[in-house]
């Protein structure tokens, strides 16, 4: 089954600040990056019980790792229902911590 993913608004501001900072610096490296995130999130879409819990309390809210260069990506979202997911943050994974 195949969920359907949807941002919040913090979460795509996420996304626009993570491409934001890169192209300053290196442009495919910016396109390869949102990539990768588009990939993590073909993969959230088709299994999102596969990723590590956020809290151990919280069996929903959950962490999608997105591989990318030396480090990658952390996705912060919750399982909604048996239909929808709800990415909440996306994160570098060398910033600081979004809970």
């Amino acid at each position: 089954m195949t969920f359907r993913e949807r941002f919040t608004p913090e979460a795509r501001e996420d996304i626009v600040h993570l491409y934001a900072f890169l192209p300053e610096n290196d442009l495919k490296a910016a396109e390869n990056a949102l990539e990768a995130i588009e990939r993590g999130m073909a993969f959230l879409r088709e299994f999102p019980f596969s990723c590590r819990k956020a809290d151990p309390h919280t069996p929903f809210l959950r962490e999608l790792l997105i591989p990318f260069g030396n480090s990658g990506y952390v996705a912060l979202f919750e399982i909604e229902n048996s239909h929808t997911i709800t990415i909440l943050a996306v994160r570098h994974q060398r910033e600081d911590d979004y809970l």
